[in-house]
């Protein structure tokens, strides 16, 4: 039972006049202090009496199942709430785990009787993992507006911090809307790798693609209809090493790297590719041998969600190794992690030319965007000349290393952090478009 502004207004009324009356009348100073503690007491007790009458009109408050959240994305929780014969003003507050920030702590409803309504609050994670959800706290207005009758229910529910599934769900609608598309096109213009019919010559054609027997034996000209090869491998070795403990734009460049990694997976075996993931530091972490289907994407989902960086440096030969012994066949082999300078990052750059020209592979590195911005803006103080300069340093040393990575036939991506997911994919698909595997 908790008052409310109108039960304090109604105590402090009685002392109003209480006090003017026993200034009037000092000599019956003990009269009055025992009618204004009748008062009082007939005002709590109808009190009690209005919160006793609550109990018997409260509202039913169910929280709708959620198994899973996506990282740093906007989750909707909803909580249920229905009235009975009477109205009913509600103050609400889910049993949220405190390390969640959330849009709306406490929720307020107005219900009219026999209503329904559904309330929600958004939830933003910024780490993953598992996390237990408490009691719903209730606090519902009593009939005259003296207390809010508050009670708990029970509700404990363990809720999942996944990756991104948001926008793992929107990738999968976007290539699924492509794919079809992209095939015919790579049909029409004679590009890829496995063949796939003989058709008429049509103007425009690439005369490359003309096939003379079958145009001496027809008697017209015929060209070679290739389409892109299904059966290639993707292979994504994901750094969770000490630079991938930094947060960059509230999370840490692994979990930018962890939602990379499934978006290209998911990419790839929407391609028909067979995809597998190693996770790294001194040693491989988790190892996922390629397979294809969408059976392979829930999967890697369960096997690296739990996953998390730690403050370990990386040991990008022994990977490498590990990888070349575990993958026979060529492969288009694609590292997330991060680098500093050609010298800070000589073993991985030793590691990486130690995959040409047997695999394909890819670099790819999750840039900080507050470094970008330091580095193009101009600075005002001698502080931030400094600051400024080292930006630039960095950058610049960063050029140097993707110079030399390219130099040996390595492919480049360095993005800023929070876009890896959307130039990844891109650059992945690109290099199926140009049959570079």
């Amino acid at each position: 039972m908790i008052p409310t502004g109108k039960l304090y207004g109604w105590l402090l009324l009685g002392l109003a006049i209480a006090i003017p009356m026993g200034i009037l009348w000092p000599q019956k100073l003990l009269t009055i202090s025992l009618i204004l503690l009748g008062y009082d007491g007939l005002i709590l007790g109808l009190a009690a009496w209005d919160n006793q009458q609550t109990t018997q009109r409260r509202v039913d408050v169910q929280p709708q199942p959620v198994h899973r959240l996506a990282i740093n994305r906007d989750n909707p929780i909803v909580l249920t709430v229905r009235s009975g014969y009477f109205p009913a003003d509600l103050q609400i507050r889910d049993g949220y785990p405190p390390e969640l920030e959330v849009s709306t702590p406490t929720l307020n409803a107005r219900l009219s009787s026999h209503d329904t309504q559904e309330l929600t609050y958004i939830v933003r994670p910024h780490q993953r993992g598992e996390f237990l959800w408490g009691a719903i706290q209730v606090r519902q207005l009593s009939p005259w507006q003296l207390v809010w009758h508050s009670w708990k229910i029970p509700a404990d529910r363990t809720v999942v911090v996944y990756p991104d599934l948001i926008g793992l769900r929107s990738l999968s609608i976007r290539l699924t809307l492509e794919n079809t598309g992209s095939i015919r096109r790579a049909k029409r213009l004679g590009t890829g790798t496995e063949f796939a019919e003989l058709r008429k010559y049509d103007i425009g054609d690439d005369l490359r693609f003309v096939d003379w027997k079958a145009t001496a034996r027809r008697g017209q000209p015929m060209v070679r209809v290739l389409e892109p090869d299904l059966e290639q491998t993707l292979i994504i070795l994901l750094d969770r090493g000490r630079l991938m403990t930094a947060r960059v734009k509230g999370l840490t460049r692994f979990d930018w790297g962890l939602n990379a990694t499934l978006s290209l997976a998911l990419a790839g075996l929407h391609r028909g590719d067979r995809v597998g993931v190693g996770v790294f530091d001194r040693q491989i972490h988790t190892w996922i041998p390629p397979e294809r289907g969408q059976h392979q994407l829930n999967h890697l989902i369960e096997r690296l969600s739990p996953i998390q960086p730690v403050l370990l440096e990386p040991d990008y030969l022994g990977a490498v190794t590990a990888l070349v012994n575990q993958q026979t066949r060529r492969a288009l082999v694609v590292l997330l992690t991060d680098l500093v300078d050609s010298t800070a990052s000589a073993e991985l750059l030793a590691a990486l030319s130690k995959l040409t020209p047997r695999y394909l592979p890819f670099c790819v590195t999750l840039r900080d965007p507050q470094v970008d911005q330091q580095a193009h803006t101009l600075p005002q103080t001698v502080p931030a000349t400094y600051a400024r300069a080292v930006a630039l340093d960095l950058l610049t040393q960063r050029q140097i290393a993707f110079a030399t990575l390219k130099q040996k036939g390595v492919l480049v991506l360095d993005a800023p952090a929070d876009q890896i997911s959307d130039q990844l994919v891109d650059r992945y698909l690109q290099i199926k478009a140009r049959n570079q595997l």
